[in-house]
């Protein structure tokens, strides 16, 4: 099993930003890639950004491009969210994930391990 914790979730004003964290703890050997997803209410769970364990390439959702900036602590086992320039519809509940797979997924059902989320609203 693996555990995933998310923090740094918040209330922020439109253009301002926020940094999420994502630390992983469990199973001992690593998972290959790592991803983040965000759910509005009344929506459905979107792919926002993904990173390569090993060698740190990232992928990125077309909404979030040249905005978010994912990243990773290889010695911490943690994986971060930079959002700047973030708009209100950017609210939504933001979710880090592990998929075993080794591929940039973006289908929430790739995903094998999930954290409990975090809420990120930005006001107009």
């Amino acid at each position: 099993q693996v555990q995933l914790v998310e923090s740094g979730g918040g209330l922020v004003q439109a253009g301002g930003s926020l940094r999420l964290s994502c630390a992983a703890s469990g199973r001992t050997f690593k998972w290959n890639v790592m991803g983040w997803f965000r759910q509005a209410p009344g929506k459905e769970r979107e792919f926002v950004a993904a990173i390569s364990w090993s060698i740190g390439s990232t992928y990125y959702a077309d909404s979030v491009k040249g905005r978010f900036t994912i990243s990773r602590d290889y010695s911490k086992n943690t994986v971060y969210l930079q959002m700047n320039s973030l708009k209100p519809e950017d609210t939504a509940v933001y979710y880090c994930a592990v998929t075993l797979l080794n591929k940039f997924a973006v289908r929430r059902d790739e995903y094998n391990y999930w954290g409990q989320g975090t809420q990120v609203t930005v006001s107009s």
